[in-house]
């Protein structure tokens, strides 16, 4: 599709019905499909033809999706996948393998920090976690040949650290190394990483893309910009794939979205499910319009929390006290998404009297949707963390995380103002 405005992609990308078809894609719910020549269903096996032969690698609805994904990054192909943490294992593990290390942001979501810091090393692959915030050339010095990425998020979880693509892109590239990025906060309403030097884009769909906590999914956009031929760093690309009779990643036009579907995909399973496809296609629609309410009203309510005598401190770019105030200018000038975190002027136990004393705003492991969250990090979603692991982070014990929804601003501001009454 030619390249229209964000706004016309949400709507319109991904699927363009024939005559007399549906005018939205319709749920393909079948593990397989016909083929009454035999030669045809040789070619999609071997990869010379597109199609569709099991749902287990490719399924229509999915494709769809991942269409309208892939157009709004910008992107050269996109890989739908179960979840947000299946797009970042199998993206890891294309790239990847034993005797292998990895750079991560040190302030990544606690479930891909313990991938990253646990999983993987099982496997081999050494994780060396990194500060987004220190100088370049400290994290340089944890490059070495065998290093096969760099991955950070544009908009941390929960620290809502601002990503300073120019630094991080410019080690990639100096070094030639991938640059892989988790835009699952941001969305590409707010930031289209490939703009910035990302060459992998990561996604949650079940967060914002998807919109309502109605589907898991997660995508990988291949961003079509690094160039695997030929490049000693990468020599599973550079090799012939016996599986494949031979094929190259690095001769195709898109080297990583290829292998990452024959081989991860393929091996794994990991794919999106058709019906979870169709209802995150749906939400997508309106993913423009609810971004723009989600940062309205959090830049409302950050303003609110700033200024109140039982917040201890405030964590969203909106905010011209916020540390990544001009970063978040120069990345995220339309907005910087619904997701920030205060501390409560106390202990644990303040913070969950606080929560507890909600009566609108809920509490759930979950951030990104139309309604309005908050969460307790240290003793949820990073509570598999060390304190030290937690201090790296950026997770204190007072962190409170909150999801602003598209709810009425006045409403939120209201609940929350009653419940840092009750402590």
């Amino acid at each position: 599709m030619k390249e229209h405005s964000l706004d016309t992609l949400c709507v319109q990308a991904g699927w363009k019905p024939a005559t007399g078809e549906s005018r939205i894609p319709g749920i393909c719910q079948s593990t397989t499909f016909f083929y009454g020549d035999s030669r045809a269903m040789a070619d999609c096996f071997d990869l010379k033809s597109d199609g569709y032969f099991y749902s287990r690698l490719a399924n229509p609805t999915v494709t769809a999706f991942e269409g309208k994904v892939a157009a709004l990054d910008g992107g050269a192909a996109a890989i739908g996948c179960a979840s947000g943490m299946s797009a970042v294992t199998l993206a890891a593990l294309t790239l990847a393998g034993s005797g292998d290390n990895i750079l991560c942001s040190q302030a990544v979501y606690g479930g891909t920090f313990n991938l990253f810091g646990t999983t993987l090393p099982k496997l081999g692959i050494e994780c060396r976690f990194f500060d987004p915030d220190d100088g370049a050339e400290n994290i340089e010095k944890l490059i070495d040949g065998k290093t096969k990425f760099i991955i950070a998020e544009t908009i941390a979880n929960p620290s809502i650290i601002v990503l300073d693509f120019a630094k991080i892109s410019g080690i990639a590239k100096k070094h030639g190394l991938v640059l892989m990025v988790d835009n699952t906060l941001a969305t590409p309403i707010l930031c289209r990483p490939k703009e910035f030097g990302a060459d992998i884009i990561i996604y949650s769909t079940s967060k914002y893309m998807e919109g309502h906590a109605a589907a898991l999914g997660g995508m990988i956009v291949d961003a079509g910009t690094f160039n695997f031929k030929g490049n000693p760093r990468y020599p599973a690309f550079n090799v012939p794939d016996e599986s494949y009779h031979g094929l190259v990643y690095a001769d195709l036009a898109v080297s990583f979205g290829t292998k990452c579907r024959a081989q991860l995909i393929r091996d794994t399973g990991a794919i999106m499910a058709p019906m979870n496809a169709y209802i995150s296609f749906l939400g997508c629609d309106t993913l423009a319009l609810r971004m723009e309410r989600h940062c309205k009203n959090a830049a409302k309510i950050a303003a609110f929390l700033e200024n109140h005598p039982k917040v201890a401190w405030v964590k969203y770019p909106s905010l011209k006290s916020n540390k990544y105030h001009e970063t978040a200018m120069k990345y995220l000038p339309a907005g910087q998404g619904g997701m920030m975190s205060f501390g409560i002027d106390g202990d644990i136990e303040k913070c969950r009297a606080f929560m507890e004393s909600l009566k609108l705003i809920t509490q759930e492991t979950h951030v990104a949707d139309v309604r309005s969250c908050v969460l307790h990090p240290a003793s949820t979603t990073h509570r598999q963390l060390s304190e030290h692991e937690l201090e790296m982070a950026g997770v204190p014990a007072n962190l409170v995380r909150l999801s602003v929804g598209i709810e009425d601003a006045d409403d939120l501001i209201a609940d929350l103002d009653n419940a840092l009454k009750n402590i």
